[in-house]
């Protein structure tokens, strides 16, 4: 009933995940100067650094990153912030066990850059999206939402902030629903097996 997370960075939603009592087997980085890491470290997990500099090609590197996360044998593979884009081999491996968070309502704004594009496109509602991960980049089945309204003045740093803020509040959710066993994919689409659960949130709405 474990989670192993893979991160890039500052982890700031392998945090979130910690401290929501989300059972954490490992974390493992691609980068050994990822700020994640060390907090990781602070909290006495197992902790792993697999650089993807150190292979030829991007396969080689998901081959070994895939041995590191089976030594663990999740039950969940967690993205949080793991800036890699993984083979299709990769995704088949973990298919229906890996989640990604993305800072945008998928499927608008796939990718990078993601608050600055919607600024750009003048949306008026921005948010995060946990799915489950395909080898299509930042598509596959949608788990939960949450949205934040574009404010007057937003620049991109306001904008980030509000998002993480929700992505914070989602994604420790989604993952609890993915170990209890309570998500369901059906017709390409994630049904919550939970009378009362709610899939889409928005930034005023109570969890």
């Amino acid at each position: 009933m474990s989670v192993v997370v893979l991160i890039s960075g500052r982890g700031s939603n392998m945090r979130s995940l910690v401290e929501a009592g989300v059972p954490v087997a490992a974390v493992i980085s691609n980068r050994a100067d990822a700020a994640g890491v060390e907090f990781a470290r602070s909290r006495n997990l197992p902790v792993a650094v697999v650089a993807h500099t150190a292979y030829p090609t991007r396969e080689r590197f998901d081959e070994a990153l895939a041995a590191e996360i089976d030594r663990h044998a999740p039950r969940l593979v967690a993205l949080a912030g793991f800036m890699r884009i993984l083979t299709p081999a990769f995704t088949r491996r973990y298919d229906g066990r890996l989640l990604n968070i993305h800072p945008s309502l998928l499927p608008a704004f796939p990718g990078l850059h993601t608050h600055a594009r919607a600024l750009e496109a003048g949306v008026r509602i921005h948010g995060c999206t946990v799915h489950f991960v395909t080898a299509d980049l930042d598509h596959g089945p949608i788990v939960m939402q949450a949205g934040v309204p574009v404010l007057p003045g937003d620049d991109e740093d306001r904008l980030a902030a509000r998002v993480l803020a929700q992505e914070h509040r989602i994604y420790p959710q989604a993952v609890r629903w993915s170990l209890d066993g309570k998500l369901a994919i059906e017709r390409g689409a994630v049904r919550v097996n939970e009378p009362g659960a709610r899939q889409w949130l928005f930034a005023d709405q109570p969890a």
